[in-house]
């Protein structure tokens, strides 16, 4: 969990950016009979539609820093630590062959390896997300299941930056009907949407305006309403409940409360952002012989991510590639993924070329991030792009010798163009805690117990 340097709170307006170029500076209302206000987003420009030529220059000037982006990219099975080890450290590395597919990226990317989850590995491919992604070990139950003590770092961060945005965060996935491991707590799921056409009209549908135009809907004001009655009975309900059911019902207070600022954000004025432009609606992703395309699938979820990003939808998104555990029988493979990480004999070379294409959708995300123009630079130079797996590799279960890849600076924030060699095996932690500060949060520490950490990962840090 983070834990916030004790002079700050967990409101997200410390951490908003302010312009002098805010057409207004809340949106204001009643909630339960008390004045409420909600922060509009910030974005790269805030001038009107019809602002041109020095005046906009000018504006452009005043808002050089655009919001930063916190994304994740996950494939579950691990890797192959052999053929992932980069050779040499420092910006001097040579991308290993599992590393290929982002060869061209290298000085858009940092490599991190030799880092250890500092949790009891109790439960082969859970465990290690658990540790990495919450700071705290997982809750095994009877019969396979499983669950997470705290919220996952995606969720942690979205608590803290999310409320600026229509989406406080969002999760894609590329394998069909996948679970992901985005939580909010124990037992409150966020589950990807993996499928491309139901993302595309969630986020580009009815509801989505281009800058300049005007409100979609007046029956927006009406949901709002009858969500605030729903609330009141809720607040009201929780004052009678024990402990354990208050901690049940403030998760879907939350889930109430993000649906009530959606609905409040779409009743707002789009403000003018360039590089937002509605993109054209997916077609099916056909399967052949049967099989999946995933790489197929995962292009046009990463066009939707990018662009649902450039138009300030969400800053924190997480694409989770394949799931822990993913027995989707490839194309070209004898067996499914998880099966043949434990079945196939030698070098394994179709669960190398599975990982292969979970790199290449990965290169595939880096760069259409980076094809975005943002003030003067990219919309990647403005994210903290976190990539990993499960485990190390997928037969052995291991959480030590952690494949992990940073992408984006963060707004100058993150240092890229290196391999950083942990000799020690240092906690995972270390990086979390750099990401979550490089976002401009002030974090005290990261973690609890034999995870918790004090202290970044200076390697990463500009």
């Amino acid at each position: 969990m983070i834990k916030l340097c004790p002079r700050f709170s967990m409101d997200s307006s410390s951490f908003r950016h302010k312009s002098r170029f805010s057409r207004r500076s809340a949106l204001r209302g009643i909630l339960g009979g008390s004045a409420i206000t909600v922060g509009l987003p910030w974005l790269e420009s805030i001038a009107p539609r019809g602002l041109k030529g020095q005046a906009l220059s000018e504006a452009r000037a005043q808002l050089s820093n655009s919001p930063k982006r916190f994304a994740m990219f996950f494939w579950g099975n691990g890797c192959q630590p052999d053929r992932w080890l980069p050779n040499g450290d420092g910006e001097a590395w040579m991308p290993s062959p599992l590393l290929e597919p982002l060869a061209h990226l290298r000085n858009e990317i940092a490599v991190i390896s030799g880092m250890e989850v500092k949790v009891g590995n109790i439960e082969a491919h859970i465990s290690g997300p658990a540790g990495f992604f919450t700071g705290k070990q997982a809750i095994v139950k009877g019969g396979g299941g499983w669950t997470f003590q705290g919220p996952t770092i995606d969720q942690q961060i979205a608590a803290l930056i999310g409320g600026e945005t229509l989406y406080r965060s969002l999760e894609v996935g590329a394998e069909p009907n996948m679970r992901g491991m985005s939580m909010n707590g124990p037992d409150s799921h966020n589950t990807p949407e993996s499928d491309p056409i139901a993302l595309y009209e969630r986020l580009f549908g009815a509801t989505f305006r281009e800058p300049g135009e005007g409100m979609v809907d007046p029956k927006l004001a009406l949901r709002q309403s009858a969500l605030d009655a729903v609330m009141e009975d809720m607040h009201s309900l929780k004052s009678r409940l024990g402990n354990h059911d208050k901690a049940r019902l403030d998760q879907h207070l939350t889930a109430v409360r993000d649906l009530e600022l959606r609905l409040a954000r779409l009743q707002e004025t789009p403000i003018l952002r360039e590089a937002c432009i509605k993109p054209e609606r997916p077609s099916e992703v056909s399967l052949v012989e049967g099989r999946v395309q995933l790489e197929a699938r995962a292009q046009v979820m990463a066009d939707l991510s990018a662009i649902a990003l450039a138009c300030d939808l969400t800053r924190v998104l997480s694409f989770w590639y394949c799931d822990p555990l993913s027995n989707l029988l490839h194309p070209n493979t004898n067996s499914g993924h998880h099966q043949l990480t434990h079945d196939e004999p030698g070098d394994q070379p179709q669960v190398t070329e599975i990982i292969m294409s979970a790199q290449r959708s990965l290169a595939y995300f880096i760069e259409r991030l980076r094809s975005i123009p943002e003030g003067e630079g990219t919309l990647l130079d403005q994210c903290a792009l976190l990539a990993t797996t499960d485990v190390s590799e997928g037969k052995t279960h291991q959480i030590d010798e952690y494949p992990i890849l940073l992408a984006g600076q963060a707004g100058g924030a993150l240092k890229m163009g290196h391999h950083y060699r942990s000799t020690t095996k240092e906690n995972t932690s270390h990086l979390a805690l750099s990401v979550v500060r490089a976002l401009g949060i002030p974090a005290a520490s990261y973690g609890e117990d034999e995870a918790f950490v004090e202290s970044g990962l200076s390697a990463v840090e500009a």
